[in-house]
């Protein structure tokens, strides 16, 4: 297997996962609250639409978009994504930013829901609903990306399936931790993310305008370290800058 879809795997199944494990607090919240069949019944639903929405807007943008305009537009989106991802990521390591609490997060989604689930708690379509919100709006995000890296690699299916391979691996791990989700190192994961992404919006937006990377996709893993290693250093001075002005204080 080439580096370059190793790391296109990675991207897609990291960035996937990050995105399912906030739409899995929000199920579990609906299921021990409000019961589970409207839980698993939204969440169902959410993901049968995105299964949708990959299938049908994949080929129209393989077969009428051409692949250079393609991936300059992929390649600026991607680095959109992941300086946003980066970003956030950063301030989080160096503590400049609370980092994204999934404890906290359940407690809030079981404090709205209300209540515990009744003998009619199959019906509650509010329940349902609450689901179907989550696991679609934290799954569009996955689309976007699935779309926008699987079509601009010409390999859509790989990328869905390792979209779809984050999707059964946390829903599993899911099954048996169920509430404990804060374990996860969710910014480590949205650290790496970010980096593969600005990597792949580098990489793509420059081959799209002309310009012929040394190496061919071998340049990518390269991009990947580079990038890495700029996001280790920044962690380090702010880290530092910020223990100084603490000591000053």
């Amino acid at each position: 297997m080439q580096s370059s879809t190793v790391v296109l795997l990675v991207s897609v199944f990291l960035a996937s996962a990050v995105e399912m494990v906030e739409a899995l607090t929000i199920v579990v919240a609906v299921g021990v609250t409000r019961g589970w069949r409207p839980a698993l019944q939204g969440a169902g639903s959410a993901l049968a639409v995105l299964a949708a929405v990959v299938a049908a807007a994949g080929p129209a943008l393989v077969l009428w978009v051409p692949l250079g305009a393609l991936r300059v537009a992929v390649g600026g989106l991607l680095l959109v994504f992941g300086l946003q991802w980066l970003r956030k990521a950063l301030l989080r390591a160096v503590g400049l930013k609370e980092k994204h609490d999934e404890d906290a997060a359940f407690a809030q989604q079981v404090a709205a829901l209300g209540g515990p689930p009744g003998a009619a708690a199959g019906l509650d379509r509010a329940a349902s609903v609450v689901a179907f919100k989550g696991v679609f709006l934290e799954g569009l995000e996955v689309v976007v990306i699935v779309l926008t890296l699987g079509v601009a690699a010409h390999r859509l299916a790989l990328v869905a399936g390792g979209a779809a391979a984050a999707v059964v691996v946390v829903a599993g791990v899911g099954a048996v931790v169920a509430r404990q989700l804060s374990s996860v190192p969710e910014n480590a994961m949205k650290m790496v993310v970010g980096v593969m992404l600005v990597s792949f919006g580098t990489f793509w937006s420059a081959e799209g305008a002309g310009v012929h990377w040394p190496g061919s996709d071998l340049a990518l893993p390269v991009l990947v370290g580079v990038y890495g290693a700029v996001a280790w250093a920044v962690v380090a001075l702010l880290g530092r800058a910020r223990v100084v002005g603490v000591d000053a204080t």
